[in-house]
């Protein structure tokens, strides 16, 4: 399967799940006072956040294979509940095992900020599509393969503070892989 197949209608989803809804004026209960209706003003978006994660991963080949991983994301909010960013995610297997990742990601929070705050507990989707690079060392020298990557998953992000947040996510990936991974997140100004 091409991944055009996958990642496109992928991004209609998410285009979809954060359209705003638009505000309906309150229905008048009296007599016209002339003033006009009350229209809600979106919440602004928070625009840039930094965030670092620390976890596991487990790929799968003939059985589970471990990993450490640590990583860190930058994103910019493009509206209230999209944000966009590279995402760089170092693992660390048996032995010589190490594998990075490099990633464009598509976040989707999947309830909206309210009156320029962020609500205070928000469950998100992550998608995102970059490289893969695999490197170990044997006695005969050292293995190096790259090829394109894959993340999407699903997380939770609680604000401990109006901009620090901690969150939980799991991924799956390519090369095939499972993610578990806490985040401390902070919102840039």
């Amino acid at each position: 399967m091409r991944i055009t197949h996958t990642v496109v209608p992928a991004l209609g989803l998410a285009w979809a799940l954060a359209a705003p809804a638009a505000a309906q004026p309150a229905p008048s209960s009296g007599p016209s006072t002339h003033q006009p209706a009350q229209v809600a003003t979106p919440a602004t978006p928070p625009g840039m956040v930094l965030e670092g994660a620390a976890g596991w991963a487990g790929f799968g080949d003939e059985g589970i294979i471990h990993h450490t991983l640590v990583g860190a994301a930058w994103r910019g909010y493009v509206t209230r509940r999209i944000s966009l960013g590279p995402e760089v995610q170092f693992m660390s297997g048996p032995g010589s095992d190490r594998d990075l990742i490099l990633t464009g990601n598509v976040m989707v929070d999947l309830l909206a900020r309210t009156a320029d705050r962020p609500r205070p507990t928000t469950p998100y989707v992550v998608l995102g599509g970059g490289l893969f690079r695999h490197t170990e060392r044997f006695l005969t020298g050292t293995s190096t393969s790259t090829e394109g990557a894959f993340t999407l998953g699903v997380g939770l992000r609680t604000f401990v503070s109006e901009r620090v947040y901690v969150a939980t996510d799991a991924r799956l990936g390519w090369e095939p892989h499972l993610r578990v991974a806490a985040l401390v997140g902070v919102v840039l100004r």
